[in-house]
């Protein structure tokens, strides 16, 4: 599954994560491309199980805020 989040300013690659949590709160990191573009956060995860998963992702921006949220979504 390929892992695209766009932001609406640059974003610090160095400082942005990004955290799946399996159907039974397992969590794992993920580590964003490093070449990705300079407002989006990219990654990579394979073999993901059947259920609902969450997306936590943070990021800090260039200006020095940091932003942070959840995407709920499901693999079927």
């Amino acid at each position: 599954m390929s892992i695209r989040l766009h932001f609406n300013s640059r974003i610090d690659h160095a400082r942005s994560k990004l955290t799946l949590f399996a159907p039974n709160g397992v969590s794992q990191a993920v580590t964003p491309a490093a070449d990705a573009p300079v407002d989006e956060l990219n990654a990579d995860a394979a073999h993901l199980s059947s259920g609902a998963w969450r997306l936590r992702w943070q990021v800090l921006s260039v200006d020095g805020h940091i932003t942070r949220g959840d995407i709920p979504f499901n693999v079927r």
